[in-house]
């Protein structure tokens, strides 16, 4: 069985904006589902996120349904795992250098360490480094 996929789909006010924050992080793009209105960003073999303007956003909800403004209200947290604390660091850098605005105070639990920032339209994003020991029974 393959491996099972997930496409997170998050609307943005400007489409190069958006995509170009996420190719300065270090992320490509699949321009086989990407167009004018999408841009399709590879996080990993099985985690895309799909930046889709406002209008083709809407083509995809229930309808009478409104669009959050993820400026204005958090419907979602998005959460990365980091192969190390230093990594962690390194996105969440990366990501203030490129336009996105810090989220939260970093978090250091000793055995956990996370920073958070949102992106430019305000989407908050988590990234995290947990000590592998903590998770083995």
């Amino acid at each position: 069985m393959a491996p099972q996929m997930i496409f997170v789909n998050l609307p943005v006010k400007d489409l190069a904006t958006s995509r170009a924050f996420y190719e300065k992080l270090g992320y490509t793009i699949n321009p086989q589902f990407s167009d004018d209105s999408t841009a399709c960003v590879v996080i990993g073999d099985t985690i895309f996120v799909m930046l889709l303007t406002g209008e083709k956003f809407a083509t995809f909800t229930a309808p009478g349904k409104e669009v959050a403004d993820a400026a204005a209200t958090t419907q979602v947290l998005l959460t990365l795992n980091a192969e190390s604390r230093e990594k962690a660091d390194e996105l969440a850098d990366r990501a203030l250098e490129a336009g996105g605005a810090p989220a939260k105070e970093p978090m250091d639990m000793g055995f956990m360490y996370g920073r958070s920032f949102a992106d430019p339209d305000g989407h908050h994003w988590e990234v995290f480094w947990m000590d592998p020991a903590t998770t083995q029974g």
